[in-house]
């Protein structure tokens, strides 16, 4: 393993997360995400949870700091799109780990987007309601 920082992108929906992984600097691996802490930024028990399975998949809990720039879309796919650019930096860091992360999915990038408004219709595919008369 090198001492570099790994560098990588994660997406989902319409929210970009850069991923900086770097080996822990202090006794325990710190995660910020914007400048703010990890649990501060998502308060929301299962995003912190999609965002930790990588890292609890592969057993390198606490082994790196990592700081995350994310913007666009909700809490939601930001928490699925820093899932995706750590996967993609532990990859960097320990090719050995493609096998786990890609049986688990996390390298995939989730392509379900938000299907847009048609025309006629209240929203993409609700429909206004019915008159008879």
């Amino acid at each position: 393993m090198s001492e570099k920082q790994q560098h990588e992108i994660g997406k989902r929906k319409n929210a970009i997360a850069r991923v900086y992984m770097r080996q822990r600097a202090s006794e325990a691996g710190t995660i910020r995400v914007n400048d703010r802490s990890f649990e501060d930024y998502f308060p929301r028990p299962t995003s912190r949870m999609i965002i930790m399975q990588p890292l609890e998949l592969t057993s390198t809990v606490g082994r790196f700091d990592i700081h995350i720039n994310v913007h666009g879309g909700g809490l939601s796919g930001q928490a699925g799109a820093v899932r995706h650019g750590i996967s993609r930096a532990l990859l960097d860091v320990d090719p050995s780990f493609r096998a786990i992360l890609k049986k688990a999915g996390f390298l995939t990038r989730d392509s379900r987007e938000v299907e847009r408004k048609k025309y006629g219709l209240a929203g993409a595919r609700r429909r206004f309601q019915f008159s008879k008369r």
